[in-house]
């Protein structure tokens, strides 16, 4: 009786929805808060071998993996320095608009068909919308910040956004075409025998760029230009503020990864031929690693381009690419059926 009534009073607990709504929000922080700090392991170390040094040792003793553990604690105990002309409440605000867009797009990414925190049937239309909004935060920073060189920083990173995210919701929009639905587990799911990027390796290619500029990651990091604009929009943040941006940015290449590995890579499925050696959280996992590291490996490889390049680069290349990749999409869609 007693185990029956412990039972019972178990499925009700996970049956009411405010308590599974905490649970989800938990798992979603805790996967938010964890997986940019391994991924920013990561870039440390790929950077240092890939330049002949030893990166981060001592944090933690085994090959310095707590280093970012410690930088987080360093940010905590610095001083919160807001400049005398800024806007105070624009300019405190600015760092959780840039980090809330990250965390709410970690709801809708699947780890499985059965593990993930909401299954939103516009699931796609969601993360570009999530997507899009970070740079408002970035554009906060830069205008409350009374700084020249932020003002800068943030107006190229508007336009940096207007370029590149056309190219990234056509190159969506063209697997959506191809797969039949906006669902994140249903463009998974219909991968299961072969890979979208078999199928659009241009699209795949147009993605990736056009991600990493909305990253603002290298070699489009022209907002945060140390060598023309000190740190762009976040010249005049410190602490943990600061450290919020820097939050984001990691994160911002772990969903980036995920969704790209949705649309492209299966998702959650792994090979047909050997889907079934590893459990689908695994190969989602894997695949979000190798996709950080592309990010990484070009940091270390590329120099930063001019603002005309990039601009130049997806009016005249990536937009065109993409056009050419809805067409082609449709006139196959069409001639299948």
């Amino acid at each position: 009786m007693i185990a029956q009534a412990g039972a019972s009073f178990v499925n009700d607990l996970f049956n009411n929805f405010w308590v599974v709504l905490v649970i989800k929000a938990v798992l979603v922080l805790g996967f938010f808060l964890v997986a940019p700090l391994v991924v920013g392991y990561m870039e440390h170390k790929v950077l240092a071998h890939m330049q002949a040094r030893l990166g981060p040792w001592y944090a933690g003793r085994f090959h310095g993996w707590a280093q970012l553990v410690a930088d987080g604690v360093k940010f905590v105990q610095k001083e919160d320095v807001i400049p005398e002309a800024a806007d105070r409440s624009v300019f405190s605000l600015a760092p959780a608009v840039v980090m809330i867009p990250y965390i709410v797009t970690v709801v809708v990414i699947p780890f499985s068909h059965t593990i993930y925190a909401e299954n939103l049937d516009i699931g796609i239309f969601f993360v570009l919308a999530m997507s899009s909004v970070s740079v408002i935060g970035v554009l906060m920073a830069g205008w409350s910040s009374a700084n020249k060189f932020s003002l800068i920083g943030a107006l190229r990173a508007a336009a940096q956004l207007i370029a590149y995210e056309l190219p990234l919701v056509l190159a969506a929009a063209a697997v959506v075409m191809q797969n039949g639905t906006l669902s994140l587990i249903g463009i998974s799911e219909s991968q299961s025998h072969v890979w979208n990027v078999a199928w659009q390796p241009i699209g795949f290619l147009i993605f990736l760029v056009a991600s990493l500029a909305e990253l603002t990651r290298p070699p489009f990091d022209m907002p945060v230009a140390d060598s023309e604009i000190i740190f762009g929009a976040y010249t005049e943040y410190t602490g943990l503020k600061f450290a919020f941006f820097l939050l984001a940015e990691y994160g911002g290449i772990v969903v980036l990864s995920a969704v790209a590995s949705v649309l492209y890579l299966g998702g959650y499925l792994g090979p047909p031929v050997v889907a079934s050696l590893l459990p689908a959280p695994i190969w989602m996992a894997g695949k979000i690693g190798a996709l950080s590291f592309f990010v990484i490996w070009l940091r270390a490889t590329y120099p930063r381009l001019r603002e005309d390049q990039l601009q130049r680069f997806s009016w005249l290349a990536l937009v065109p690419l993409a056009l050419l990749n809805v067409m082609v999409v449709a006139i196959v869609k069409i001639a299948v059926k």
